[in-house]
């Protein structure tokens, strides 16, 4: 679907078409493994554009939306752009990078240097003022007063997301492992492609994200950073998949009880099961005003996916991965 949207949405609030394919023709860009490639340079020049301009509007309490990719994000963005307030971004990349140009783990706008970890010192006073002309630029576009960045690998770079947006919260969507780690396989074999003699999947080009998750995260953990340089010849996606499952669960853990205020656990398996109650709470979070179609087009949107059954895991991995999801409070 173009922009994430079909006949429901369009019937549920028709005004919200226009806010999502302004979205995503204007600043979300194309990653590496999407068609459309083309229009990049359009967006790099409408983005250099606007920061030589005056800021179009304020960024007032940007919600971004954290995980492991594969576990719901997507539709969580997706049934939170219907509030009337927001306005949703789809993995911005694109923004991103032109704000700070080595964070593009994945590859799809430059082969030069990437961090997957950002600190408040990488938020230059230049960094934070083209965040808020870019962002700001954005919502005055789709008339919106409040913004929902969905961009799952920003749980890596929470500090720096603060310096630049002091006021920001956090959504931490969780997913149970199986499930996740299955999506992030099937994803890959589906989308996956060889490209020049380059391999373009979901560890971007040539294993590059998955490269610099093993120089960058996984060091931070004794049980796996014992075999970070036997896991980058790993070729098997779920396994892969796993260790970048573990990382991520952590960090949200982490978070949660390094900023209570600003983060918020949801469970995906809770938000598919009781919408309704679920999408309230994220309304009291954000401080969003109640919207009757936002939780009627989610109740009707959600619903729980077919659960897969546990699978072998390489060794190095399996006594993480059952204690993580333990921590979470899986069986």
């Amino acid at each position: 679907m173009v922009a994430q949207v079909d006949f429901r949405y369009i019937k549920t609030r028709p005004s919200k078409l226009v806010s999502r394919l302004a979205s995503y023709a204007l600043f979300e860009g194309r990653p590496l493994t999407t068609r459309g490639q083309w229009i990049n340079p359009f967006l790099f020049a409408h983005f250099a554009l606007e920061k030589k301009l005056p800021q179009l509007k304020k960024v007032q309490t940007p919600i971004s939306i954290l995980g492991t990719g594969r576990s719901g994000t997507t539709i969580l963005g997706v049934v939170l752009s219907m509030h009337r307030e927001v306005g949703f971004l789809n993995e911005p990349k694109a923004m991103w990078h032109a704000i700070f140009p080595e964070e593009d783990v994945i590859g799809s706008y430059s082969r030069g240097a990437a961090h997957y970890r950002l600190a408040a010192a990488d938020a230059n006073d230049e960094v934070k003022k083209n965040a808020h002309k870019l962002f700001g630029a954005y919502l005055a576009t789709v008339f919106s007063p409040r913004l929902v960045d969905k961009y799952p690998e920003l749980i890596f770079r929470v500090p720096f997301v603060r310096e630049i947006f002091p006021d920001a919260k956090f959504i931490f969507l969780v997913r149970n492992g199986w499930d996740t780690c299955h999506s992030i396989d099937a994803w890959s074999s589906r989308l996956g492609e060889s490209n020049n003699s380059e391999v373009h999947d979901w560890w971007g080009r040539d294993k590059r994200k998955w490269n610099l998750l093993l120089d960058e995260i996984v060091p931070e953990y004794n049980d796996l950073a014992l075999h970070a340089e036997d896991m980058r010849k790993w070729l098997n996606q779920t396994d892969m998949a796993a260790v970048e499952w573990i990382v991520t669960m952590r960090e949200g853990m982490k978070l949660i009880k390094e900023y209570p205020k600003d983060v918020l656990r949801v469970d995906y398996e809770d938000l598919c099961c009781h919408p309704r109650k679920i999408l309230t709470d994220i309304v009291s979070f954000a401080n969003f005003e109640f919207d009757q179609t936002y939780l009627n087009f989610g109740a009707h949107t959600l619903s729980a996916a077919k659960s897969v059954k546990p699978f072998e895991l390489h060794e190095f991995i399996k006594e993480p991965f059952i204690q993580t999801m333990k921590e979470l409070g899986y069986r």
